[in-house]
């Protein structure tokens, strides 16, 4: 139950971050359990007020760190909400943005707003705090268009990954069964995936080789107008 009385804000700008990953071929998002007010003990996506002096995008990688201890990873705004009720202490607009990490079992919330954070299918999410299901879908609608002419799946995959890592992340951001060997040989004629001359190591199956993605090769070609995608 929410306090019947709660102080007005005196910032009245927040940020708050969507953030994927993907783990057994499913796409999942990090959620907080609140300790506090309002909308104590309800999950949600991270977030909190801008500092004074702080650039929006700054509070954006401040707050991850504070959740993941993560540090330059991908961040992009996403969009702007600001309806006049959206918070129940007064007029807060908040930008939101969604990162992309290789997924992890060990992130800990070590700030006071987040008792404990944890995945969750994106498609399994619970009764979100705030306006924050709204914000879920529109970045998830935006990932799932971008994912379809840059190479932005390869952020949610570690370094060294296999053809069939990097098929099921973009089968799980687009929702769909891709076909195996046309998929493999699109992604292959880009020329931009590197043998790592290593098989995968552990697994009953027959190990597979291990590739990387030539980050900075992509973004020459890049500038000359190549679109990298399905």
């Amino acid at each position: 139950m929410q306090p019947k009385k709660l102080p007005r804000l005196k910032s009245t700008f927040s940020v708050d971050c969507v953030i994927f990953g993907v783990d057994d071929g499913v796409l999942k998002i990090l959620l907080i359990e609140r300790n506090e007010p309002p909308f104590k003990a309800w999950k949600a996506i991270p977030g909190n007020l801008v500092r004074d002096q702080e650039d929006i995008d700054d509070a954006a990688k401040r707050i991850l760190y504070e959740l993941t201890g993560l540090k330059d990873i991908y961040l992009e705004q996403s969009y702007t909400f600001g309806r006049t009720n959206r918070h129940p202490q007064g007029r807060v607009i908040t930008v939101s943005y969604y990162s992309l990490i290789q997924k992890t079992d060990d992130i800990r919330p070590v700030t006071g707003f987040a008792k404990t954070a944890f995945w969750c299918p994106v498609h399994e999410l619970p009764k979100l705090a705030f306006d924050h299901r709204e914000i879920v879908e529109k970045a998830l609608a935006q990932l799932k268009h971008k994912i379809n002419y840059q190479p932005i799946g390869f952020e949610l995959l570690p370094k060294r990954f296999t053809l069939t890592q990097l098929q099921h992340v973009y089968e799980a951001i687009l929702e769909v069964d891709l076909d195996k060997r046309n998929f493999r040989k699109k992604m292959l004629s880009f020329g931009l995936l590197e043998s790592c001359q290593e098989k995968q190591t552990g697994g009953s199956h027959r190990a597979a080789s291990l590739y990387r993605f030539n980050k900075k090769r992509y973004h020459q070609l890049a500038t000359k107008g190549f679109i990298f995608g399905l």
